[in-house]
């Protein structure tokens, strides 16, 4: 959701609905300007008025709204990788740190790394937002790339829970389990 709000944040819309808040019944809402310049070719966006008419709420646990984005790994920002990693935890004594490992053998990213770009760190992307590490490593057989290995080290108990947040997610959508040795 982090994500999500800064994307937000930082379009040129989002910069017209600042410190305009109106109320309607109680409720706060937002007024958006009927035009806006766009980014896309410099075409400009075009967002119709609406009037809102007060509208009595009538349920109790009206709130928020979570987006939930689906967890996933990435070598290219934007291009998800497809091949489930081994994971390898270790964690200090003390609980301050620990280090994370995964192995991903003949990953997707080598197949689309010449049509989408080069790998630039190891992004794990959640609700919560993003945990990066640019600790990755290629290995290679024969000249030909047969592997990545990266590394995401965590130096607090907060980044480890975190990083452990986003592992529940991840494994519940990639059937991975938890084995201790």
């Amino acid at each position: 959701m982090a994500t999500l709000q800064s994307l937000a944040l930082t379009s040129p819309v989002s910069h017209s609905l600042l410190n305009q808040p109106r109320s309607v019944s109680g409720i706060p809402s937002w007024v958006v300007h009927r035009s806006a310049n766009s980014l896309f070719n410099g075409q400009s966006l075009h967002v119709a008025h609406s009037r809102l008419s007060p509208t009595r709420w009538n349920c109790k646990k009206c709130g928020p709204i979570t987006m939930m984005v689906k967890p996933k790994i990435q070598f290219i920002q934007g291009t998800d990788e497809q091949t489930i990693p081994d994971v390898r935890l270790t964690k200090s004594r003390d609980g301050t740190n620990g280090v994370a490992i995964f192995r991903f053998d003949q990953p997707s990213v080598f197949d689309s790394s010449g049509e989408v770009g080069e790998i630039t760190g190891f992004y794990m992307i959640d609700e919560e937002g993003v945990l990066q590490s640019v600790d990755v490593n290629a290995k290679f057989v024969n000249g030909k790339p047969a592997g990545i290995e990266a590394k995401y080290i965590m130096r607090s108990p907060r980044e480890w829970d975190r990083f452990m947040r986003f592992m529940e997610r991840y494994s519940n959508e990639n059937g991975l389990q938890f084995i201790k040795k």
